[in-house]
């Protein structure tokens, strides 16, 4: 045998990545970034690191406001039903949503997308449904980082995180410090599930013996994937226009942990909030899965925003200011609680719901789990 043979010469692309397609994809990707550009953007996609001007953005005295999250298993409904244009404004709300509650204005957002082998057109389904996102937020999408690899994810599975970077003035954060008994509670419309609780909705799918290429059960007009991926609403736009208006005490992102987890992170710990759940009906997803998996109330609002995305905590001569000011701004809104003196261990969220709400038979009540 010839001591002399020839090594087989390996490329990156032998082992599963092809820098070419990720080439392909950034370049698929630049007018989805570019339509998202802002005042304080210095720079464009492609740099090792994005510039933000804040004082051409128009602050005097900011403080920085960040946040990261994902989309959750709600992508595996993405990946399986072939729906990839969504997700991505799912990314971008469960981040800015975040921000928006203590007053910040969106500013900037990164996203990171993982996958076993990468396709341009599903990246840049994915990639454009982030943009979209960040038109709805008036946040630049300055950049982010695309890795293909193979063997830590299987050929079509792909994983979602974002990052996202607001400011607030200094004297304007809102902190909910002068929440006080006898504020209202206001609800805004969630559009779904939003981008929590989907290891049980997986679930209750698989039970159900439904595909998500099979007619929606509870909206006959789209398939159950398309029904179960609407993406999360984004609040930035309304929230800021009451903030604008200075009618806002507080704001609670309605996400995993559902009311009773969710409302106590913005109240004063001598403060309690009462909600009523029959002040509105509980949208048809949330009562396919209340009835499927027959879930009880306390458990609905410890899981899912069941109709709510935001609660908003104004003063009571300020709700109907505030209310028109949503309106005006395309929210639902709905009168949903009040804030009420809170005793020493007594529960910080107590949501009440009398025969009939949510379409329960019982009286029933569901309580956070004790102090803050």
């Amino acid at each position: 045998m010839s001591e002399n043979k020839q090594k087989t010469s390996y490329t990156y692309k032998d082992a599963g990545v092809d820098i070419d397609a990720g080439n392909a994809l950034v370049d698929a990707i630049k007018p989805a970034a570019a339509s998202t550009k802002r005042s304080g953007v210095t720079d464009d996609l492609g740099g090792f690191g994005a510039l933000f001007d804040l004082k051409a953005a128009g602050y005097k005295d900011p403080i920085l406001v960040s946040g990261t999250d994902g989309v959750g298993t709600k992508l595996k409904i993405a990946i399986d039903s072939g729906i990839h244009n969504t997700v991505g404004v799912d990314l971008v709300a469960m981040c800015v949503n975040d921000l928006i509650v203590q007053g910040a204005e969106p500013l900037f957002f990164l996203d990171y997308f993982a996958t076993g082998h990468l396709s341009v057109d599903a990246g840049r389904d994915i990639v454009g449904g982030i943009a979209e996102g960040c038109r709805q937020a008036n946040a630049a999408l300055i950049g982010g980082e695309t890795a293909e690899m193979p063997g830590m994810y299987a050929d079509g599975d792909y994983d979602l995180a974002g990052f996202c970077v607001g400011a607030v003035e200094r004297e304007e954060i809102l902190s909910g410090e002068t929440i006080a008994p006898g504020d209202i509670v206001l609800g805004l419309a969630s559009s779904g599930i939003h981008s929590n609780g989907f290891s049980l909705v997986r679930r209750l799918v698989a039970d159900s013996g439904l595909g998500y290429a099979d007619p929606c059960p509870f909206d006959k007009n789209k398939t159950f994937g398309e029904a179960l991926l609407t993406p999360t609403r984004i609040y930035v736009k309304s929230c800021l226009a009451n903030l604008k208006e200075g009618t806002l005490k507080g704001l609670s992102h309605i996400t995993g942990g559902g009311f009773v987890e969710n409302i106590p992170r913005v109240l004063p710990k001598n403060v309690a909030v009462e909600v009523d759940a029959g002040t509105w009906t509980l949208p048809p997803v949330f009562d396919w899965l209340r009835t499927q998996g027959n879930i009880t109330a306390a458990e609905m609002a410890k899981t899912f925003n069941c109709g709510i995305g935001m609660a908003v905590v104004v003063a009571a001569e300020n709700a109907d200011r505030a209310r028109n000011i949503f309106e005006d701004n395309g929210e639902t809104v709905y009168t949903i609680g009040r804030v009420v003196e809170r005793t020493d261990g007594a529960p910080a969220t107590v949501v009440n719901g009398n025969a009939g709400d949510w379409g329960y038979s019982e009286t029933w009540t569901a309580i956070s789990a004790g102090k803050k």
